[in-house]
C-alpha cells in the first residue's frame, strides 16, 4: 500500500467521473479515493470499480464540494501524501439554488469546490514528487460577469451559469499553476468529451461519446509520462489547445482573489 500512488477524485459517481476513477484504478500502482455527497452512490461506485478493475485499494469519503468546511475537514483528516487530484464534480440545477452559506450552487460546487480542493490539498500534493492536479473543465465556456458571478442581478440560466464556471475552472488552473510550480505540482485543465450524463441532460444536451472516451483526456493528463513538467495548460482530445481565458493575467488574478475571499 505504501508504494501505491494515491489518487483523489471528485464527481466520481457521475458518468465521466466514474470512468475516470475506474481507468485510474485499472492502472497498476494506484489507490483511488472518491469524494461524493451521496453515500449510497459512493458505496455502489466503489464496489463496482473494485469488481471491474480488480483493485481492492478503492474507498470513498463523504463530502459536499459546495461546502468549504467539509472540504477542510477532509483535508485535515487526510493521512500521508497525495499524488494526483482530479477535480470533476459539477452540478447544473435548472433553478437558481443556494448553499446553506448563501452561495449560488453552481458557483459553489463547480468553481469554489475546485478552488478549495486545490488550496487545502496543496500540502499533501507537495509531499509527493511531481504530483498533478487535473481540472475537468469544458470547451463550453464563457459568459463570465466578474460583477455578478452568483447571478444576483442577472437572470439565472443554468447554461450561462455553467459556461461561466467552466471559464473559471480554466482561469484558476493558470492561477494555481503559477503558484504551485515551485512546489513540484503541475496543474492542467481539459475538456473531457461530449458524454450523455445528468449534468448534460440538465443543460438540454445529449452526447455522442462514451464515458470512457470522455475520461480519456483527464486520465492521460493525470498519468502520461510525456506531460511531466507541463503546467498551466488546457487540453482537448489528448492535445494542447489555446485557452484565451487563461491569457488575461489581470483577470485571472482578480478571479483568484475573489475566490480567496469566500
Amino acid at each position: 500500500m505504501d508504494n501505491l500512488k494515491s489518487v483523489l477524485i471528485t464527481g466520481a459517481t457521475g458518468a465521466i467521473g466514474k470512468s475516470i476513477a475506474r481507468l485510474m484504478a485499472e492502472q497498476n500502482g494506484h489507490s483511488v479515493t472518491i469524494l461524493a455527497r451521496n453515500e449510497d452512490k459512493a458505496k455502489r461506485t466503489t464496489e463496482e470499480i473494485m469488481r471491474s478493475s480488480g483493485n481492492i485499494n478503492i474507498n470513498y469519503i463523504i463530502c459536499d464540494l459546495s461546502r468549504k468546511k467539509e472540504i477542510i475537514e477532509v483535508a485535515n483528516n487526510w493521512s500521508g501524501s497525495l499524488h494526483i487530484l482530479i477535480n470533476d464534480a459539477g452540478v447544473t440545477p435548472r433553478k437558481r439554488l443556494e448553499t446553506p452559506e448563501g452561495i449560488e450552487m453552481q458557483w459553489a460546487t463547480n468553481v469554489l469546490g475546485y478552488f478549495w480542493m486545490m488550496k487545502y490539498f496543496t500540502p499533501m500534493l507537495e509531499k509527493s514528487q511531481s504530483s498533478r492536479i487535473v481540472n475537468v473543465a469544458s470547451y463550453w465556456a464563457g459568459d463570465m460577469d466578474m460583477n455578478d458571478l452568483e447571478f444576483k442581478q442577472r437572470y439565472y440560466n443554468n447554461d450561462t451559469a455553467y459556461r461561466q464556471t467552466k471559464q473559471a475552472n480554466r482561469m484558476l488552473t493558470v492561477a494555481f499553476a503559477n503558484r504551485l510550480k515551485t512546489k513540484g505540482i503541475a496543474v492542467n485543465a481539459c475538456h473531457p468529451g461530449d458524454v450523455r450524463s445528468t449534468l448534460a441532460s440538465n443543460l438540454g444536451y445529449g452526447g455522442h461519446e462514451s464515458p470512457d472516451q470522455g475520461a480519456a483526456t483527464p486520465v492521460w493528463l493525470a498519468t502520461s509520462a510525456e506531460l511531466k513538467g507541463i503546467t498551466g495548460k488546457y487540453f482537448e482530445h489528448l492535445q494542447e489547445s489555446r485557452c484565451r481565458f487563461g491569457e488575461d493575467f489581470n483577470k485571472v488574478e482578480m478571479l483568484y482573489e475573489i475566490c480567496e475571499r469566500y
